[in-house]
């Protein structure tokens, strides 16, 4: 089975009152749109596609020929957004996953279980959803006595039907990431009704569940087991809480690979940091970028260790160390800042 995989990236993020679009900013050390990206290319070698805003050039330089890019001129929802990236892949492969580009802690093996579970069942699609709470914005899966999901109902047409308070109260959620039989989503997405929305009338992509109902054919969801996989961020607020959530993921990595961390809440360690077995990390270190720590290192309190290569057993005490490598057994004495040039 061939997979795509599209990313919609259209939005322009106007509550994140910022001069650039708001999947670029930073979480978790990198762009927010960055890590669903690499993720995107880890479990598939077609390029991910974007979809992207008219004049959009921030993500052509992060980006560049790694990229596929489908421009959406304008904005009418969800729906519309998946058929301009049509052209691109119509034909060439079997299943697509649509999801966007401010999901930025979904994980490769969630996306796998998705495409597996698609291919498996013969699904028209494969849904990921999630256990929320009734004050949740993310559209209801509704099934039926048997189980089966009948659709996604979104919470403004929810609270406009008579059983309102059942239906919102359904604790399993759309976390709007879905794998599409791709012959079946081409040959029915410009059916998709018009909805009205607040800011006008759109497609939306979450129509494609009822479509697939209507025809009889089969739906899946999976529920994710980590809630923060959902998590996206469409104001600074909500940045902290995904930035929060990234912190707590790389720090619980770190536990369980053999690494003393003193206070996790008071320790940032990146993504791509890497760490030897039995280094202690003290409060308030910052650990940033490249970085590698080897075995048996003390780092902290109050340091930050930015893209730099310390050997086993260093020791690092209030000090910045950036860009440098370090052998073996080096002690930065405290207040000191090194800075090499790469």
């Amino acid at each position: 089975m061939t997979l795509a995989i599209i990313l919609l990236a259209a939005g322009q993020g106007t509550r994140m009152n910022s001069k650039k679009q708001k999947i670029l900013h930073e979480v978790g050390g990198k762009p927010m749109v960055q890590h669903v990206f690499d993720t995107a290319v880890s479990i598939t070698p077609i390029p991910p596609i974007l979809v992207i805003a008219p004049g959009e050039t921030g993500l052509h330089d992060l980006f560049g020929e790694r990229a596929q890019y489908a421009i959406q001129a304008e904005q009418r929802g969800t729906g519309h957004a998946t058929m301009m990236a049509q052209p691109l892949i119509t034909g060439a492969v079997d299943q697509i996953i649509v999801t966007y580009g401010d999901m930025p802690l979904l994980q490769a093996k969630t996306l796998q279980q998705l495409a597996q579970s698609q291919a498996e069942t013969g699904a028209a699609v494969s849904m990921l959803s999630v256990m929320g709470d009734p004050a949740s914005s993310f559209g209801r899966v509704v099934r039926d006595e048997n189980g089966r999901i009948l659709e996604i109902l979104e919470v403004a047409e929810a609270r406009r039907r008579a059983n309102a308070a059942e239906l919102l109260a359904i604790r399993e959620q759309n976390a709007g990431v879905y794998c599409f039989d791709a012959a079946w989503l081409w040959s029915n997405i410009h059916n998709l009704p018009l909805r009205q929305a607040r800011s006008g009338q759109e497609y939306y992509l979450t129509d494609m569940i009822e479509t697939a109902v209507q025809q009889q054919l089969r739906v899946e969801a999976i529920i994710t087991n980590d809630p923060d996989e959902c998590l996206g961020a469409g104001t600074r607020a909500e940045m902290v809480a995904v930035e929060k959530a990234f912190r707590r993921r790389a720090n619980n990595y770190w536990l369980g690979q053999g690494v003393t961390l003193v206070d996790p809440d008071t320790i940032f360690i990146d993504p791509d940091v890497q760490i030897g077995q039995d280094t202690i990390i003290w409060p308030n270190t910052y650990l940033q970028g490249q970085t590698t720590i080897g075995s048996d290192c003390v780092i902290g309190p109050n340091t930050i260790v930015r893209s730099a290569h310390l050997g086993q057993g260093c020791r690092a005490e209030q000090a910045v160390i950036e860009n440098a490598t370090l052998p073996d057994h080096a002690i930065i004495a405290p207040f000191t800042h090194i800075k090499g040039t790469g």
